[in-house]
């Protein structure tokens, strides 16, 4: 029933469109035949008109008609007898076939413009429609990523708590329990496990407390920090000094690029990663031997590279690394780095940056990258 109304108000559009433009070309036809008083330009006047209602009408239909009433009209009112029909005047029937023709080609013309031009129309709406649900698509897949990143933070964290904690808990236990029995010695090193412990935890602390400086942009979509640029060199002593801090028996080989370089980033969350890949390499490679932190430049990025000499990565665990509880190897207790890796993937990925992880000839290679364009700075910034 609403496409019988649809259809009827259309057909009284068209008829009102093509009344009112044929009325106006009458006119202006008279006017054109009085003035010069013959009628050669009054056959254009009434093409234009075919022209510009199969413009702004439907179909082929009104276009075709208007072109008949057209040439009939002329014939009757401005071609000699006047108001009468006569066809068979000396060269009048090739002369006005003509104007026929061209008046139905125009119009056949114009029509299939105005179709092409409802199903470009068309196809566009379609388009965004397609885009739109694509859109939707991402955002779905962007949460599941978001969601499947709280659930390895938490196991993570679950785990890279439990195993000091219990430490903590038992050295103190037997600290309390047994202190009587102990010799100084003994109850210095369970002292010592319990500081380790809460260094441990403080480093977990810290890097929590990283992610934090993770924003979310306005779209909600991509995660992001404010970057600006820093100079590479000061960031990575920064890192390195907390490192030899901690770990002042480490051996580690630094290499940078000579040219001063100046780096858009978060230098806080930079150096966390830095500081998490160094400390992975020193707890898990299982020897003693050198770090190197090796940094270039590539194309329009800065790459860091930390490798150690020790036992490499299990290849079936290289894929899911960077998920978490990176350091739970069946049932070790020992603390891992599962969240400290974790993180790193984070902060990289919110500096559209890339990270990974491989075996390295004689040890494992950790490396990530930090894109050099400007375009990558936050709007605040640019402002």
């Amino acid at each position: 029933m609403k496409q019988n109304e649809k259809g009827l108000m259309q057909w009284e559009k068209d008829f009102l469109i093509s009344v009112t433009i044929l009325i106006i070309a009458t006119i202006i036809a008279h006017i054109f035949f009085y003035q010069t008083a013959h009628n050669i330009n009054v056959p254009m006047i009434y093409t234009l008109a075919t022209f510009f209602i199969s413009r702004y009408t439907k179909g082929y239909g009104w276009g075709i008609v208007s072109s008949l009433l057209s040439v009939i009209f002329i014939n009757w009112r401005f071609t000699f007898p006047y108001f009468k029909i006569n066809f068979m005047i000396d060269g009048y029937p090739m002369t006005f076939l003509g104007i026929l023709v061209i008046a139905i080609i125009t119009n056949m013309t114009t029509t299939s413009l105005n179709r092409e031009k409802e199903a470009a129309v068309k196809r566009e709406k379609e388009l965004a429609k397609l885009n739109e649900y694509n859109k939707q698509i991402n955002e779905l897949q962007i949460e599941k990523e978001k969601e499947k990143m709280r659930s390895n933070l938490l196991r993570a964290i679950s785990h890279d708590l439990r195993t000091p904690l219990t430490g903590m808990i038992g050295a103190s236990s037997t600290y309390l329990e047994a202190k009587d029995q102990l010799d100084e010695e003994a109850k210095d090193q369970l002292v010592m496990g319990i500081k380790e412990d809460a260094n441990w935890l403080l480093n977990m602390v810290e890097n929590l407390l990283s992610i934090t400086r993770i924003q979310s942009n306005g779209s909600d979509t991509q995660p992001h920090v404010k970057k600006v640029p820093e100079p590479l060199e000061e960031v990575v002593s920064e890192a390195i000094q907390r490192y030899h801090k901690r770990y002042p028996d480490s051996e580690l080989k630094v290499k940078i690029p000579e040219d001063f370089l100046m780096v858009p980033m978060d230098p806080t969350l930079i150096e966390q990663v830095i500081m998490n890949l160094l400390e992975n390499a020193w707890v898990h490679a299982g020897t003693r031997g050198p770090i190197e932190l090796d940094i270039k430049e590539e194309e329009k990025n800065v790459v860091f590279y930390v490798r150690d000499h020790g036992v490499g990565i299990e290849p079936e665990r290289i894929a899911q690394i960077f998920d978490g509880c990176a350091g739970a190897i069946d049932h070790e207790s020992r603390k891992g780095m599962g969240i400290g890796l974790s993180i790193c993937k984070s902060i990289v990925m919110a500096h559209q940056g890339d990270v990974y992880a491989r075996n390295y000839e004689d040890g494992a290679e950790f490396s990530f990258s930090l894109p050099m364009d400007e375009e990558e700075l936050t709007e605040e910034e640019k402002l």
